[in-house]
């Protein structure tokens, strides 16, 4: 582009290529924008996500110490490992401005009593009640902690690209567009002087 001769065809070639950089520019801060504003809501989720699993946590913990109390350590302990580890989730997938999103679908069944009542008590229900509310907490944190991440990074790739758009390649389709188009008027007053002499000769004559 920086070498193209001044002629008429070079100058529509020019302003098209301003009008596109202009234009690819404008759809990538948009694009932007729109990540910037997912991700921000993202964050105000994940803030109270976390708020949710401290307090979970907290009243496990707390049940945890009543059923230890009450049961014994050994007891809960025993108990503890009869719960299976049961994880049944599917990884998804969906887009926002063409970046693709991790989705974590849990399919895990409803909480069943894997263990009987005797020897046990309800602070050791509840133990067990929280903490499967924070397995699903966590799974939804880390959906959306993945999900802020990726888009930060498309967030960055994006700005780049507009900002190469804004601070190079638009000024420089400007100064060859604004270049070729003082040639050619200087041109066609050279031709229109010229032909203007070339007509007072031939009036002289």
């Amino acid at each position: 582009m920086e070498n193209l001769t001044p002629t008429k065809a070079n100058l529509i070639k020019s302003k098209a290529m301003l009008a596109f950089a202009q234009n690819g520019y404008d759809l990538l801060d948009k694009k932007r924008s729109v990540l910037i504003r997912e991700m921000m809501g993202m964050i105000d989720e994940v803030e109270k996500i976390q708020e949710e699993i401290a307090d979970y946590f907290e009243e496990a913990y707390n049940a945890l110490q009543i059923a230890v109390i009450t049961m014994g350590i050994n007891n809960v302990k025993d108990i503890a490992m009869t719960i299976p580890k049961d994880e049944d989730i599917n990884i998804l997938g969906k887009s926002i401005m063409g970046v693709e999103i991790p989705l974590i679908r849990d399919n895990t069944p409803p909480i069943m009593p894997y263990y009987g009542f005797y020897r046990t008590n309800t602070a050791l229900d509840l133990v067990v009640t929280k903490m499967n509310v924070v397995q699903k907490l966590l799974y939804k944190l880390t959906e959306i902690e993945n999900a802020i991440f990726k888009l930060s990074e498309e967030v960055k790739t994006t700005g780049k690209r507009a900002n190469a758009l804004d601070k190079i390649r638009i000024p420089e389709y400007k100064e060859i567009t604004k270049h070729i188009a003082e040639v050619l008027e200087e041109k066609e007053r050279e031709d229109f002087f010229r032909l203007k002499r070339l007509n007072s000769k031939k009036a002289d004559r």
